[in-house]
């Protein structure tokens, strides 16, 4: 039985290699590399034995279950991107004035411009002072008006916002005159529940599975999101900005997990594009309500509406069954698939389904540690965290060198918001035509070029440096897509949610170090950080392998192997099983190039004997 095993793969081995060689020799027929035969191969042999994609094939790639799966995250992508963003419209600038109606009693008729006029004392350039107020006093109005008042303290009674027309956080809980809210702390409070979020959500997803971590995500949104419209204090509010950051972060890493095993190929890139599309009109839905809306907690109650319907989803979302079948659960994975062919109107062939085993014995255990351990994980991933933090410290950046020029906020989000749309289409074009690892170069170089003009400019240049923001957030968008794309692929299914987490913590780690060095008000610094961080990340990037066209990885067991010498390469367990041996993998070799070596010079022959036929018949 072994020896029949050993001559089928030796079979189908020399019938690739002459596969191979035929296509070689068509573009150079004197040179073929026999290192290029052998990745060439192993590549096949890699998409044959994904035995997912083969039964996909079954399921249909892109069918109607498909269509409604990558519909169904479209919804939570737009209010992730409201519930993230709305801190930007929910703290805008209030003039406050001290609440001074105690003179009401003694003048009852006088109008708000009268009434601030006697109470309130006046700055040198004749605007009143918004912190300060003249204290009460026994006196009738006539003695007020003839005498005026003199003895100022700070305000008593609370503000007044008679010039705003909008209701804001800023005067709902009065945070004015000493007690105005710290950016950074605000902003600290969004990037520190990205980081926990990143860490917990991947874990719970790679160890619960997709479909419950969506589910928490969800929930999250839910209480934390729609929520916010009835906090009773600025400090609730801060929690709750950080349980919402939290599930929005969880829900983009567990949707994209789900999306990357269920589709195939081009399919896949397709739909994490058009879901980061939707995220960035979730902001320009945002701006839109912000805008019309007269009151905070109307926009966090008419925005966040829409997640409730969402609750549906504990019975219409799938699980992965990639992440089925590594976890051993075979039974559910297989039940999942059918009935993903029975919405698309297929039937997967028995004989088929029988095939889909784990690769081995024991189910496939994974951990965090692995990422360390495992040599070619840990090379991936740290090129990975120099991307992700060289793209996180140009993307905050530039957001910081929008703030800087006073542009208006809803201009400073519905222009960027509706040009990252476009930029994420131009995707689709970049990787059809120049696939993953050279679109992701393009991209991020664009994108590091204007954020190191934008440094460059003076602030006096506010319209060119306007525009090159907007190119260097476009191209930025594109590029957080594309990596997206390519991070999802290049980990595994066992810990693919566990990575894009780890990776989001640097990506966020690289927002806070902007932070950090534009605080300094040393000019030189942001320039450096973005310039040292970009050219690292670009260094490493070209030692990535390109996943366009190749099965994802499932287990640690399916990433690539490192580079080997010949002699381990033709004995790798990637290539041929365990019964054959290196003896007979040099032997197919050799027999199978000089059967090629015999046909091409056979073929050469005959070629030459037709042409001289071809001659005599001329002449």
């Amino acid at each position: 039985m072994a020896k029949e095993n050993n001559f089928k793969v030796e079979f189908k081995f020399q019938h690739h290699l002459r596969s191979f060689h035929r296509h070689e020799a068509a573009e150079n027929p004197r040179s073929c590399s026999l290192d290029m035969l052998l990745r060439r191969l192993r590549a096949i042999e890699a998409k044959q034995d994904d035995k997912f994609a083969t039964i996909m094939d079954a399921v249909g790639e892109f069918g109607t279950f498909q269509r409604r799966l990558v519909a169904l995250t479209f919804i939570p992508n737009i209010l992730s991107a409201f519930f993230l963003f709305a801190d930007i419209f929910v703290f805008t600038p209030q003039k406050p004035y001290c609440n001074t109606s105690w003179i009401l009693a003694v003048g009852p008729n006088l109008s708000e411009s009268e009434r601030l006029n006697l109470t309130l004392p006046r700055a040198p350039n004749g605007s009143f002072l918004t912190c300060l107020m003249y204290l009460p006093v026994d006196w009738d109005l006539d003695s007020i008006i003839h005498f005026g008042l003199n003895r100022t303290d700070s305000c008593q009674d609370g503000w007044i916002y008679p010039e705003v027309k909008k209701r804001s956080l800023i005067n709902e809980f009065d945070l004015v005159c000493g007690k105005e809210p710290n950016p950074e702390i605000v902003r600290n409070m969004y990037l520190a529940g990205l980081l926990t979020g990143s860490f917990l959500f991947g874990f719970i997803t790679d160890k619960l599975g997709r479909h419950p971590s969506i589910l928490l995500s969800l929930l999250g949104l839910i209480i934390f999101g729609f929520g916010t419209a009835f906090v009773n204090s600025f400090h609730q509010y801060l929690f709750f900005r950080f349980g919402v950051s939290q599930a929005a972060v969880g829900y983009a890493i567990s949707s994209a997990s789900l999306i990357t095993e269920w589709l195939v190929g081009m399919h896949r890139a397709h739909a994490i594009i058009l879901g980061h599309c939707f995220f960035a009109m979730g902001v320009i839905f945002l701006t839109g309500l912000a805008y019309s809306l007269p009151h905070w907690r109307l926009l966090f109650l008419v925005g966040g509406a829409p997640v409730f319907p969402l609750i549906s989803y504990t019975w219409i979302l799938p699980e992965s069954p990639r992440w089925l079948m590594m976890k051993g659960k075979l039974k559910e994975a297989k039940q999942v698939l059918c009935y993903a062919a029975g919405v698309n109107k297929k039937t997967i062939p028995l004989s088929l389904l029988d095939k889909l085993q784990l690769p081995g014995k024991k189910v496939t255990m994974a951990s965090i540690l692995d990422f360390y351990s495992n040599r070619h994980l840990r090379k991936v991933t740290l090129v990975l965290c120099s991307m992700w933090f060289a793209i996180g410290c140009n993307y905050y950046m530039l957001s910081l060198r929008m703030k800087e020029l006073g542009v208006n906020t809803h201009f400073a989000q519905v222009i960027p918001g509706m040009m990252e749309v476009p930029a994420q289409l131009c995707c689709i074009f970049l990787l059809e035509q120049l696939k993953r690892k050279r679109s992701l170069v393009l991209t991020f170089l664009q994108g590091a070029l204007t954020c190191f003009l934008s440094l460059l400019l003076p602030a006096e240049l506010k319209s060119p440096l306007v525009l090159i923001i907007v190119l260097g957030e476009f191209s930025l968008a594109a590029t957080v897509t594309v990596f997206y794309i390519y991070t999802s692929e290049l980990l595994p299914t066992v810990l693919r949610a566990t990575g894009l987490g780890l990776l989001t913590l640097v990506w966020a780690a690289g927002g806070i170090s902007s932070l950090i060095v534009v605080n300094q008000n040393i000019a030189i610094l942001p320039i450096f950080l973005c310039c040292i961080s970009a050219f690292v990340a670009l260094f490493f990037c070209f030692k990535l392998p390109e996943t366009q066209d190749q099965p994802i990885p499932d287990s640690l067991e399916h990433l690539p192997p490192e580079r080997r010498t010949m002699s381990e390469d033709m004995s790798s367990e990637d290539m041929l099983c365990d019964d054959v041996t290196e003896e007979v993998a040099r032997n197919t070799i050799f027999n199978a190039t000089m059967t090629n070596m015999d046909q091409d010079s056979l073929s050469n022959l005959s070629l030459q004997s037709g042409e001289e036929e071809i001659d005599k018949q001329e002449d």
